[in-house]
């Protein structure tokens, strides 16, 4: 088996390639459009709140070149957005069962770090 074996396209023109995981094989093909392919791939419709987050994980990425885990992505949430959507309450419902995995795969970003 070789690598090309190992990841699937998520579009129709197999121009967007992801890993067994769900994560962009390559980060420099997401855009907007990937993400709502992305979301959709995991059952989600992107709605303003879900993009509000998507913009939360992509800055912190830029600022500390990580995806943000549960604790960070809570916090840079309460600082981006305020208390009320700084909570983990609020990303579980976004993005169920672990917010910042499914966050970092819609967001583009590489999986984040102490995530099983």
């Amino acid at each position: 088996m070789n690598d090309i074996d190992l990841y699937r396209y998520l579009d129709l023109n197999k121009k967007v390639q992801i890993d067994p995981e769900g994560y962009l094989v390559k980060q420099s093909d997401w855009d907007h459009s990937v993400a709502a392919l992305l979301a959709a791939d995991e059952g989600l419709a992107l709605t303003e709140e879900h993009w509000e987050l998507i913009r939360v994980a992509r800055d912190f990425y830029t600022r500390y070149e990580m995806a943000p885990a549960m604790r960070p992505l809570v916090k840079a949430t309460k600082q981006a957005l305020g208390e009320e959507k700084g909570r983990s309450v609020y990303l579980m419902r976004l993005f169920p069962g672990s917010p910042p995995k499914r966050l970092a795969r819609i967001a583009g970003l590489p999986k984040p770090t102490n995530c099983l």
